[in-house]
């Protein structure tokens, strides 16, 4: 099977657009930004302002049985993969069907919730039971299986920024060896106060954190009408500090694997990263791709959504080439830097 065809049947997102593929794609097609006061009763955040999706809240949009201590993450994991399933129409059985969801920690606001409730609560620690599954990385992931009664494997991964494409190469990893016949991948951030409080802490710029979920139906079975073909992925690990040098050989490489040449790239999407992973990130992209359209980093609409963020730039050129003839039969590039050291490229064809 290795020289199967991955197909990407299917997306949804809910993002400070709004809820839903269709107003993900028209906020991005008419680059329109999400930044906006925030609500200082509600998040008692270091800033004022955020990329929050508009007017969420998990008991109203999941209804309130057994939302009661669900988190922000899971029910933003949550209500997409039951989006994206509603657009498959339900062909695969349950037993087929896997999901792979990328994320940074799974939720900072429930782990430190649970570590207060730990050290605060009288004796005997009454940490309140409903939090104990939503402090763990896996709380999400698991959350949307047992919502969605999907039985194929489920796996979270820990990856920061490129959490969203690393997702994309364990669904491959999944299809190419039958573990499953359709996987659900992608990855999803919330917004909380101890996100905000740690991105300060940790010296990164917190005016415009943002949140949300996009996930992909991935499959083997050939489709009339797939919405683009995942041609490849590669990893890298910036471990010396040349970021240029990484990030050139890992576009190379998946470059390389695909047959293709940069003449067939319509477009490249660069994270959007800041710091010095992000300037050389762009730095090598309009050096290789010089004749090609290098698009706007999605993070300049929907704000820093770093384990959503790889998922965020796949859905944007998605929506752009949707509308644009000249992307037709042409290959997309996406790539993603963290500052923990992670470099990825991946490689789409879309469709004719």
């Amino acid at each position: 099977m290795n020289d199967a065809t991955l197909d990407i049947v299917g997306w949804s997102a809910i993002s400070p657009f709004g809820i839903g593929r269709a107003v993900f794609a028209d906020g991005v097609r008419d680059g329109r930004a999400t930044s906006a006061p925030i609500d200082p009763d509600r998040w008692r955040a270091p800033v004022d302002r955020a990329c929050l999706v508009p007017d969420f809240d998990v008991r109203t949009t999941l209804g309130t049985r057994g939302t009661r201590v669900m988190n922000r993450v899971t029910g933003l994991a949550v209500g997409t993969v039951g989006d994206l399933l509603r657009q498959a129409g339900g062909s695969t059985p349950a037993e087929e069907i896997g999901l792979v969801l990328g994320t940074a920690l799974g939720s900072a606001q429930s782990s430190i919730d649970f570590t207060r409730g730990s050290l605060t609560a009288a004796e005997p620690f009454g940490v309140e039971s409903g939090l104990i599954p939503y402090a763990v990385m896996n709380g999400a992931a698991g959350q949307c299986a047992i919502w969605h009664d999907l039985k194929g494997p489920n796996a979270p991964l820990a990856a920061g920024r490129a959490a969203g494409l690393l997702a994309l190469n364990y669904a491959r990893r999944l299809l190419l060896t039958g573990r499953a016949r359709t996987v659900l991948a992608g990855s999803a951030e919330e917004y909380s106060e101890a996100r905000a409080w740690l991105a300060q802490a940790n010296g990164h710029p917190v005016s415009a954190l943002g949140e949300g979920c996009a996930m992909f139906a991935l499959t083997t079975q050939r489709t009339a009408a797939p919405i683009a073909t995942l041609v490849g992925i590669k990893a890298m690990c910036c471990s010396t500090g040349d970021w240029a040098g990484v990030i050139r050989a890992c576009v190379a490489k998946v470059l390389a694997a695909g047959g293709i040449e940069p003449e067939q790239i319509w477009a490249a999407a660069p994270s959007g990263a800041a710091g010095e992973a992000g300037a050389a990130e762009h730095a090598v992209l309009a050096d290789l791709l010089p004749n090609k359209a290098l698009l706007a980093p999605v993070t300049e609409l929907v704000g820093e959504a770093d384990a959503a963020s790889g998922s965020f730039q796949l859905a944007a050129v998605l929506s752009l080439a949707e509308s644009d003839p000249a992307a037709a039969g042409r290959f997309a590039l996406i790539t993603s830097v963290d500052d923990g050291g992670s470099v990825v490229a991946a490689l789409v064809r879309l469709p004719r």
